[in-house]
């Protein structure tokens, strides 16, 4: 796996270099954000652990931009700053997850697992799959049934995507906050119902009598196919 570390102080980009590398990952790093958005856009890495406060272009600028550029690579934020408008700020720019310093190195490598282990995952599903007689189609965040095209928000997908790599398996409310949305505090669990509402009325013929979004009381949502 190839990692990418884009980070402005010195003595943090070389622990988290030597650290990573120690785990057995190929590491690049930047020392501000053009250099290292610039990097991330022309060679080819697995994930990038995104430091916010740098001078020039902060890590929210580089996200957004990396996203505006179509590249789908899962970002961690790595920041001193830990309010929840900030962190809401960090996943609205594309990242998947945050993380706030001082944070331990074995928390650090813990997050940097799972979002690899997710993106394996969602490309084991592909960008196109069938849910009944719906089509969905990631690249195109959209869905097709019955010669209707819905279109499908980010978070739309992304829930469809978990369900996919889960499917005919029960994925719980707080999963969904956890791996959709990336992080506990914010929304609550019945934003993550509202959004199964939505979905319902795009993919099932009958959504109140739903064959493929099932509710599984007290635990949380299975798909069909």
């Amino acid at each position: 796996m190839r990692l990418l570390v884009i980070e402005d102080e010195a003595p943090m980009r070389t622990a988290l270099v030597e650290t990573l590398k120690a785990e057995g990952y190929r590491v690049l790093s930047a020392a501000d954000g053009v250099s290292g958005l610039e990097l991330a856009c022309t060679e080819a890495f697995d994930l990038v652990l995104l430091d916010v406060m740098m001078p020039g272009l902060d890590g929210f600028a580089v996200c957004r931009e990396l996203r505006n550029r179509g590249r789908t690579l899962p970002v961690l934020m790595l920041t001193a700053k830990g309010q929840v408008d900030d962190r809401v700020e960090g996943l609205d720019s594309g990242a998947d997850d945050y993380l706030v310093k001082p944070f331990s190195l074995k928390e650090l490598l813990a997050r940097v697992r799972a979002l690899l282990r997710r993106r394996e995952r969602e490309d084991a599903v592909g960008r196109e799959f069938s849910i009944g007689a719906g089509q969905v189609d990631f690249s195109k965040r959209s869905l097709v049934r019955g010669g209707t095209r819905h279109e499908l928000s980010e978070k739309e997908a992304g829930m469809l995507r978990l369900l996919a790599t889960h499917a005919g398996e029960v994925v719980s409310r707080e999963k969904f906050l956890d791996v959709v949305w990336g992080y506990h505090a914010y929304p609550s669990t019945r934003t993550v119902d509202n959004f199964i509402a939505t979905l319902r009325a795009k993919l099932e013929e009958d959504p109140g009598n739903p064959r493929h979004l099932i509710t599984v009381r007290g635990a949380g949502y299975r798909l069909d196919l």
